[in-house]
């Protein structure tokens, strides 16, 4: 494509040189540029990416988008008032926009977001639906699993994605789309036709200001979804009546409604849920057909949700329920959500990312229910991340968990052991917990002392396989140091 056709997408900008090079390609990391490429500078939190045009010129591209000038480029220097906002209408339009020619379904909200977004993917796939997803694990085309750097990436990535889903055949996809991406613009473009709304809890205030900024970040979702109603294409918002964040993203969604819930009155529901060690069976209740039991392999009042969440979307997305309440029940579960480490041990030992207050609460409730044994939390809290939240997730697990063991979770740039003294800070003076700064350590001290019946909660983490001390990234993963941890008191 010439750059000047390209550009014929943008409301304004200008260019130094009349000049109409061939673009092959789009690239913001001038690693990645290869001949007759677009070089766009993203200013970040870290870095300038206008510091590298020079470099991405010596490296293959011909032309520079940029917000202030370049000096001595020797290409042509496009500027315009925002590159992250221009960056998001020419990759649409370089990619063709890809997502106007498939079903997408965008799911927000503090947690449940990775679960749902999986079972959406499998019912999807089982209904033999060629099926894409994007999310905090990976990125999925067509059952090929890819890795992605950020829960929602950039508008590039996405784009690009998209197009690459669409050329291998992709019809509905699926994406995990956070509060962050929505600030900063990385999902323009795209043309969601379902976004569903999981819970809002606590959560990223280090980088939203408070909570009603929060919100706002989630509800421009739905707001964005259009004020067309047209013929043959629907657009709907599926909300968690349960939430009273609902409430607000109800008022700013132009698109129809459709509600799930287990409290309050909804369109879908679930009633007389019963949750053991092995699973959660409910009562599901969908407008226009009989009562039906559900059986899940998950476990938790949390998981319902979820389910609940999927059920609605692929039910709007056209999928018989028959279809949807086979696969929904042969879901096993997702990698680092409420996942089982199993030796063939006689005490049960669960990985959960549970890194909210909410989510820790959740799934600590969801074991108080089954449990027989002891219960230790092995709790940790993220470096350069929400302070406010720590002194409560560490109240939490004092609260509902018979023993407390306080780690390290990714400390990043911050100290150890300052994190560790903002949890205590939640606690009362005479609560009785451990503090163990070595997560490894932590692991192996609550598995060493397990006894029959037993369970042990590592939470923070999930699906993660590194941990982040300072400015290294080390290999970590809490279900495969657990695994070793009872290899060891085995032998």
């Amino acid at each position: 494509m010439k750059l000047k056709t390209l550009l014929s997408s943008l409301l304004h900008y200008s260019l130094n040189k009349d000049e109409n090079p061939e673009i092959d390609s789009i690239e913001m990391d001038s690693r990645r540029l290869q001949k007759n490429s677009l070089f766009i500078c993203i200013e970040g939190f870290t870095m300038d990416g206008h510091q590298f045009a020079k470099q991405a010129v010596q490296n293959g591209a011909v032309a520079i988008l940029a917000e202030k000038e370049v000096d001595n480029a020797g290409v042509p220097v496009v500027i315009v008032n925002d590159t992250r906002r221009a960056m998001a209408i020419l990759s649409d339009s370089f990619y063709g926009h890809p997502t106007q020619h498939m079903h997408l379904i965008g799911i927000t909200g503090t947690n449940g977001k990775t679960t749902t977004s999986h079972i959406i993917e499998k019912i999807v796939s089982d209904a033999n639906v060629p099926s894409g997803l994007i999310g905090t694990i990976d990125m999925k085309i067509k059952g090929k699993s890819y890795k992605v750097a950020n829960t929602t990436p950039e508008s590039l990535f996405l784009q690009k994605a998209f197009y690459q889903m669409k050329e291998e055949g992709v019809k509905t996809a699926v994406m995990e789309v956070s509060s962050h991406a929505l600030d900063q613009g990385r999902v323009r473009g795209c043309d969601f036709n379902i976004a569903v709304f999981t819970n809002l809890t606590q959560d990223h205030l280090d980088y939203h200001r408070n909570m009603d900024e929060y919100m706002y970040a989630k509800s421009l979702l739905f707001s964005q979804m259009g004020n067309v109603y047209k013929e043959g294409t629907m657009k709907a918002a599926v909300l968690n009546n349960d939430d009273q964040a609902s409430t607000a993203f109800k008022r700013v969604t132009p698109s129809q409604i459709l509600t799930y819930g287990i409290d309050n009155k909804s369109d879908i529901m679930a009633k007389d849920i019963t949750i053991n060690s092995r699973g959660t069976s409910f009562l599901l209740q969908v407008p226009g057909h009989e009562e039906r039991k559900v059986d899940l392999n998950l476990i938790g009042k949390f998981s319902v949700y979820n389910a609940l969440a999927a059920i609605s979307a692929c039910f709007l997305s056209g999928i018989a329920l028959d279809q949807i309440i086979s696969s929904i029940e042969s879901v096993r579960g997702v990698p680092g959500r409420f996942e089982t480490v199993d030796a063939e041990q006689d005490f049960t030992v669960i990985v959960d990312y549970s890194h909210t207050p909410d989510s820790l609460e959740n799934v600590l409730r969801t074991i108080k229910e089954f449990a027989s044994g002891k219960i230790t939390a092995i709790v940790g809290c993220g470096g350069d991340r929400d302070k406010s939240k720590r002194p409560i997730m560490a109240g939490i697990a004092v609260q509902l968990a018979d023993e407390a063991v306080f780690t390290s979770d990714n400390p990043r740039s911050e100290d150890p052991a300052a994190i560790l003294k903002d949890m205590e800070e939640g606690v009362d003076k005479d609560a009785e917990y451990r503090i163990i700064p070595d997560r490894k350590e932590a692991i192996e001290y609550a598995i060493s002392n397990a006894k029959k019946d037993d369970i042990i909660l590592i939470a923070g983490k999930g699906h993660e396989t590194y941990q982040i001390i300072g400015s290294e990234v080390l290999d970590f993963d809490d279900r495969k140091v657990a695994m070793d941890a009872i290899g060891g008191i085995k032998k």
